[in-house]
């Protein structure tokens, strides 16, 4: 005689798995999803949609920021990963950075305290992080500190990549090439993070907002467009199609004598492609690539090399493959 047992368990809470969300702005700006942000204060800064001037497509996101604190203005999103987060913009500046501290990406940073967040600007003329809580940069601003980043060049669309580690990792990607004074945390080699390691806070946004902060007297306009937030690396081509959020909810519940598990996918779209007519799919982690090499080139921001990539090796003149890591180059 076999005796049955019922086993009995507690029941798991949901785990969200975050996959992307990304927007080209060709549907126009949903201020629903990307609500305006202004902490303390606004008087100046304005943030438009902006038909006259695009990455690709026609639409772009407009940020024309004031001077001092109060003229600060951002928009963005709180749909981030709770683990690792890499975000990619094309972003347009109409001026050069300063020697003024000014801030073009701020995240509300609950790692740090209560209202406090981690930015990503400039000052000295070069890109570099601030970290609010204690106003520490990355690079240190030390002649060789400041060497060691590069400056964002105005008047022409970048591509601007950032990865903030769970393990309090920060890489960053100009047009593709890391930057190495921008990099901290576990297996960097970056001399000049002496201000950024000399707190163990890791930091864990809770938000991205896009848009214009200054601490002195310096305004500029800024345009944003195909912003891609993910739980991995995009790259300046890749994103899956605009405008889309992927995630995935997936729980367990336990039942005497039976364990059912349930797993459900929810796409939401806000936009359309920018150049498809077919129906929206899932998203794609990484840069496309081409089934093979055998006589064809890369346009520019393509990829064009790394571990197991077998498509275009050469770049259309006048542009070189330059090598970012072990699994991505690209034609730069």
């Amino acid at each position: 005689m076999f005796r049955q047992t019922a086993i009995l368990a507690l029941a798991l809470l949901p785990v969200l798995s975050f996959a992307q969300v990304s927007n080209d702005f060709e549907s126009g700006w949903d201020q629903a999803a990307w609500p305006t942000y202004a902490p303390d204060c606004s008087q100046g800064g304005k943030v438009s949609l902006d038909t006259t001037t695009a990455h690709s497509g026609k639409n772009s996101i407009r940020v024309d920021g004031g001077g001092g604190y109060c003229g600060h203005i951002f928009f963005g999103t709180n749909k981030v990963p709770s683990g690792d987060l890499y975000v990619r913009v094309f972003l347009k500046a109409s001026k050069a950075f300063t020697d003024a501290h000014v801030t073009f990406i701020t995240m509300p940073d609950p790692a740090q305290g209560t209202n406090k967040h981690l930015r990503i600007g400039g000052q000295s003329k070069i890109l570099m992080f601030n970290r609010e809580t204690d106003d520490a940069t990355l690079p240190d601003l030390s002649p060789q500190g400041i060497a060691a980043s590069k400056p964002l060049p105005a008047g022409d669309w970048q591509c601007f990549e950032y990865h903030v580690g769970t393990d309090g990792t920060i890489e960053t990607w100009l047009n593709g090439a890391v930057v190495p004074g921008l990099t901290a945390g576990a297996g960097s080699s970056n001399p000049y993070a002496g201000q950024w390691s000399r707190s163990s806070i890791k930091p864990k946004p809770s938000a991205v907002y896009f848009g214009w902060e200054s601490y002195g007297g310096d305004t500029n306009t800024f345009w944003y467009d195909d912003v891609v937030i993910a739980s991995s690396r995009v790259g300046c081509q890749g994103g899956g199609d605009p405008g889309t959020t992927t995630t995935t909810t997936s729980s367990t519940t336990a039942v005497p004598s039976t364990t059912l598990t349930m797993s459900t996918t929810t796409l939401i779209t806000s936009t359309t492609s920018k150049a498809s007519t077919s129906s929206t799919t899932t998203t794609s982690p990484a840069p496309a690539t081409s089934s093979s090499s055998s006589g064809c080139t890369a346009p520019q921001w393509a990829q064009c090399g790394g571990v197991n990539y077998s498509g275009c090796k050469t770049c259309a003149a006048p542009y070189t493959c330059k090598y970012g890591n072990d699994w991505y180059s690209q034609c730069l």
